[in-house]
């Protein structure tokens, strides 16, 4: 699904979304600078695999955390992680560098992904940013409406601590 297309299915979801387009950025440190409605929940997007090619992650935390895979491979009783190729995030997640979002999911026809979702997402205010399929805008929703997408889908979530 490109931009408009996750702006349309969200609609027939009835789910309640804001839209701020932006300049494409690539990096947190590009998403600092822009002026966000909401940017304590600005999401950061990892799209990993492990060791052996079998498995792959998407690992969605608040935008000012810093992830330790050690850490989650560990408390997850994972293989080694690290991150996936640019051609596993196309043939995984139909997305490119810089546009990685857990809106991709509604990509992966074969559920084969495993979401993890950052605890603190689900705190007051409970709303999470990220790009719709493109990083040329963020879309703002309610953590919950976005999780429930991604179990309807049937992709796997774990909710973690970082």
């Amino acid at each position: 699904m490109n931009k408009h297309e996750i702006y349309d299915f969200l609609k027939s979801k009835n789910i309640r979304f804001e839209i701020t387009e932006h300049e494409a950025v690539f990096n947190m440190d590009e998403v600092s600078e822009l002026n966000f409605p909401h940017p304590e929940c600005v999401a950061k997007n990892l799209f990993v695999r492990d060791d052996k090619k079998h498995n792959y992650y998407l690992i969605t935390v608040k935008g000012d955390k810093k992830v330790d895979l050690k850490k989650i491979r560990t408390e997850n009783q994972i293989r080694p992680l690290s991150f996936a190729s640019e051609n596993d995030l196309m043939e995984y997640l139909g997305l490119t560098a810089g546009s990685v979002t857990p809106l991709g999911i509604m990509n992966d026809k074969e559920h084969r992904v495993i979401v993890f979702i950052d605890k603190d997402f689900l705190s007051p205010p409970g709303i999470i940013g990220v790009h719709p399929n493109d990083n040329t805008a963020t879309v703002w929703m309610k953590t919950e409406d976005l999780m429930g997408l991604i179990c309807e889908h049937r992709n796997e979530i774990k909710l973690i601590q970082i």
